[in-house]
């Protein structure tokens, strides 16, 4: 039997090696896809905005934990989602790519993984912080799974309107998280994402409106027309400036995040607006959506800000154990 030379076979052991870890590596990345990083990481910021202006004290890994808790649970929440909604996902335009319909993760793994994130993101936070923040976390990723993703959004038109609730919970958890409650200030932060939430999904709504139709997503365009769905976005525009100012009116932002919030409201209500006037196409609601996405950062951004001397004693630097 004649022996290959050793250069020749180290050559094939080393391309076998790297076919191996480029797999490992698009496994890897199929799973992070999963957890719906982009979401996520809007998730995550509001919840270490509630964190950072609770009142109170928290030692700043205890603060790294529980914003790490909400981000696995967020991730959570969106792999089981992928997993129950993998049938509409691959009609769909927008979503036909993720891992699941693409054959890339198998649905019994994407349901275990989002499975055991969940309850070692809920095991984490009652132990490592407190017992509230892991009861919200848990319910907000029951509310998701269960009554977002498993009732309301194939059953009705208002499914935004209630499901968006499980999106604004997490500035109640990282509230939480410090002061081991739940009061009006951050209710306040649980209702400016909860108001925002139908006229940023109905903007994405009016431009996919064939792809929500074509899975028999009952999606407020689909169902109420273009025109009842651009009226219903002015009024929650609307109404969401009052809803932004409340923060301010309960002591959790000062001057910096009052002067944001009224010159992003204004804006948002003149996208509204821009909406409802257009006869032809869908570049208004295209503008909205994307600046929905700015409007909701810069609240948040601006609420931190406001509390930025504070957030000093969580440098490195100034840690004590």
């Amino acid at each position: 039997m004649k022996m290959k030379p050793k250069a020749e076979t180290a050559t094939a052991a080393q391309a076998d090696l790297d076919v191996a870890f480029v797999q490992a590596g698009g496994r890897v990345r199929d799973f992070v896809s999963l957890l719906k990083p982009r979401v996520m990481s809007l998730v995550v910021f509001s919840g270490f905005a509630g964190l950072a202006v609770a009142p109170g004290d928290l030692h700043p890994l205890i603060a790294i934990v529980a914003v790490l808790c909400i981000a696995v649970g967020a991730g959570a929440s969106g792999a089981i989602n992928m997993w129950f909604d993998r049938d509409i996902d691959a009609i769909m335009n927008r979503t036909c790519g993720r891992p699941i319909p693409r054959g890339y993760v198998e649905p019994e793994a994407a349901l275990a993984f989002g499975l055991v994130l969940a309850v070692f993101s809920v095991l984490l936070m009652g132990v490592a912080v407190n017992w509230t923040a892991g009861a919200l976390l848990a319910f907000t990723i029951f509310f998701y799974v269960v009554i977002y993703t498993m009732w309301l959004k194939r059953r009705t038109p208002q499914n935004i309107v209630i499901g968006g609730a499980s999106g604004a919970f997490p500035p109640m958890i990282g509230w939480a998280a410090v002061t081991g409650d739940v009061s009006l200030a951050s209710i306040s932060l649980f209702l400016l994402i909860f108001m925002w939430t139908p006229p940023h999904f109905w903007a994405l709504a009016l431009f996919r409106e064939g792809d929500y139709a074509k899975a028999g997503v009952p999606m407020l365009p689909v169902v109420a027309g273009q025109e009842s769905t651009k009226r219903q976005m002015l009024v929650y525009t609307l109404l969401l400036l009052p809803v932004a100012l409340a923060p301010a009116a309960l002591g959790v932002a000062g001057w910096l995040y009052v002067t944001v919030a009224v010159a992003l409201n204004a804006a948002f209500i003149g996208h509204a607006i821009a909406v409802l006037g257009e006869r032809a196409g869908h570049r208004a609601a295209k503008a909205m959506f994307g600046f929905s996405l700015v409007y909701l950062f810069a609240h948040f951004a601006a609420l931190v800000l406001d509390r930025a001397p504070g957030l000093l004693g969580m440098l490195p630097w100034q840690w004590s154990l």
